[in-house]
């Protein structure tokens, strides 16, 4: 998946057109819009990877766990060069690599196929044994969740087990729109505190705010950011 040619890079203004472009039935258009803030910000200025090295040993993994609304990750993975925009025009289609959900072998840059909720987590913790397995230390891995993912048992205990087992290359960002069906004690955050993790709270759409967050320390604990948003329409 390594890119070989040079595309050009847009700013944050552009990613409205860019998500324009995507049209057609399914797009789960505020499940994705959701994410849009928080995922400009790690590609912008918080992952260390690349269109040149999506297959470096030592790049940061994003996983996007949140995967039935992939419209914003798409529009950031154009704007930041890891495909040509002409792809967005073909969302969804049946010859296009840009599905309703996305695939690891067919989308530039993406780590994980993913849609079907609850598999973020774990498969976030199993990448971050392996790192440790190979002697990788460095290479951080995010995975972005939805509030209402939360519910699945798998992730329950992704949580509790990353907390004891001091997995501090482990971050979690959890887009908090209000779609979960029950509420949480003390809040999400406190999930994750009480598990053992870091965790701040941000608006979802401050980029200043989701930085801050995204890069405070939290030596010898996984870190969770849950980013509060009302969906744009």
């Amino acid at each position: 998946m390594t890119q070989t040619t040079s595309l050009p890079l847009y700013g944050y203004d552009e990613l409205d057109r860019l998500m324009s472009l995507m049209t057609g039935d399914e797009k789960h258009g505020p499940a994705a819009t959701s994410t849009l803030d928080a995922l400009w910000v790690l590609y912008d200025r918080v992952l260390r990877i690349s269109p040149g090295t999506v297959d470096s040993p030592a790049r940061d993994r994003f996983l996007l766990s949140k995967g039935h609304g992939p419209m914003a990750y798409y529009a950031v993975l154009a704007a930041r060069g890891f495909f040509d925009e002409e792809l967005l025009a073909g969302f969804g289609s049946y010859d296009s690599p840009l599905g309703h959900h996305p695939d690891r072998l067919l989308v530039p840059g993406a780590e994980i196929s993913s849609g079907s909720l609850g598999h973020g987590l774990p498969l976030a913790v199993g990448n971050v044994l392996g790192l440790r397995a190979q002697g990788l230390t460095d290479p951080r891995v995010w995975v972005l969740t939805g509030d209402a993912e939360l519910d699945e048992g798998s992730n329950h205990e992704a949580i509790a087990y990353a907390g004891p087992a001091g997995l501090d290359q482990l971050h979690t960002v959890v887009i908090d729109n209000t779609s979960a069906t029950y509420s949480r004690p003390g809040g999400i955050a406190a999930r994750f505190e009480a598990a053992g993790w870091s965790a701040r709270t941000v608006d979802g759409r401050d980029h200043e705010a989701l930085y801050a967050a995204f890069t405070a320390p939290h030596p010898g604990r996984p870190h969770a950011v849950i980013a509060r948003v009302a969906p744009k329409r």
